[in-house]
């Protein structure tokens, strides 16, 4: 798997980073999660991880053509929105070595890949309900 470096938020020692693949997915780094009161909230099965992420970390999606990185909705792959406006998402574990090896990634960090549908669908506003099937 190629990736394409889209853009990281960073401070030293934090580097959540934004990468796009030739497998038309999303690879997201970001820190792992490991706050009891935050997986206590997550049924997270095996082969998947949480990660924690900024939400400004999606602004780089515009390097990727997106018409915004702007969240609107706060669906899969976002599990929990914390009260420092970071984001918990959930997704596979990377394990892709390729990939692995064209990234930075410290001990306490680790990524998932999402399908770009998933992270595209963040993006779009809420319609609310079908006024078709209103009652």
């Amino acid at each position: 798997m190629q990736l394409r470096f889209l853009g990281k938020n960073s401070t030293p020692g934090d580097s959540p980073t934004l990468y796009a693949s030739d497998q038309d997915s999303y690879v997201i780094q970001g820190w792992k999660v490991f706050a009891n009161d935050l997986l206590m909230q997550l049924d997270i099965p095996k082969g998947q991880t949480a990660i924690e992420v900024p939400a400004e970390l999606f602004e780089h999606l515009t390097k990727d053509d997106q018409p915004s990185g702007v969240i609107k909705k706060f669906i899969d792959p976002i599990k929990i929105v914390t009260d420092q406006g970071t984001c918990i998402l959930q997704g596979p574990e990377m394990h892709d070595a390729e990939a692995l090896g064209q990234m930075r990634m410290p001990d306490y960090e680790t990524c998932i890949e999402v399908p770009k549908s998933s992270i595209t669908a963040l993006l779009e506003e809420d319609s609310g309900p079908d006024p078709a099937r209103a009652a």
